[in-house]
């Protein structure tokens, strides 16, 4: 990927969890020239993680993380990012990782994450959306059925020391269908969390 004067530096941390869709939608985002950013790097925590042979088919810097090495001296010196951006990343990120990236670390989550801690969303028909806190992915999307909520949603947030929470930067719903199961509305809903991504990084970036 060409580097270009004024584009923010983005390294993608990604594993084996996922399979990189996202890291794919951003990539795709950027080469249409939608998003004013560069990846630097696309870390993983595994060797299998299929991300990594997405990025190397655009010709993108990879590294495979080891765990006596130091990720923030990795990020903010070898590959000088600008934003750190989580793609199904397992390892455990540190309040200190946090305080080195202050609203720089975006995550992606699959629940409504409120304003405030207090704060309630509501999904398009006004029912109370679901926020999902502590819950991961398939278990998140078998919550939403399980409630009977008429709503799917996911949220790009920044990281914060508050689990599961962080200023929001864009929030997508899906309606539920009656006839649906774990693996046919998480198909639905990674595409809201593919364009709110992209939204999310379009905001910050250009």
């Amino acid at each position: 990927m060409i580097n270009k004067a004024g584009h923010k530096k983005i390294t993608f941390l990604i594993s084996n969890a996922g399979t990189g869709s996202n890291l794919q939608a951003v990539i795709d985002a950027i080469e249409a020239g939608k998003i004013k950013a560069e990846i630097t790097a696309v870390v993983s925590d595994t060797k299998d993680a299929y991300g990594l042979v997405r990025a190397k088919k655009h010709h993108l810097t990879t590294h495979i993380y080891k765990p006596e090495e130091n990720l923030q001296a990795l990020l903010q010196h070898q590959y000088r990012v600008d934003y750190v951006a989580l793609g199904g990343w397992k390892k455990i990120i540190s309040d200190d990782f946090i305080d080195a990236f202050p609203n720089k670390i975006l995550n992606i989550h699959p629940g409504l994450i409120p304003d405030k801690l207090d704060g309630v969303v509501k999904n398009p028909d006004d029912t109370k959306a679901l926020w999902n806190r502590g819950k991961f992915t398939e278990k998140a999307i078998q919550n939403f059925l399980d409630q009977k909520a008429t709503y799917a949603g996911s949220t790009v947030h920044f990281l914060s020391k508050e689990f599961d929470f962080g200023p929001v930067l864009e929030r997508c719903f899906v309606k539920i269908l009656p006839q649906d199961t774990v693996e046919s509305l998480y198909t639905r809903l990674k595409k809201g969390e593919h364009q709110i991504y992209i939204e999310a990084l379009k905001r910050i970036c250009n």
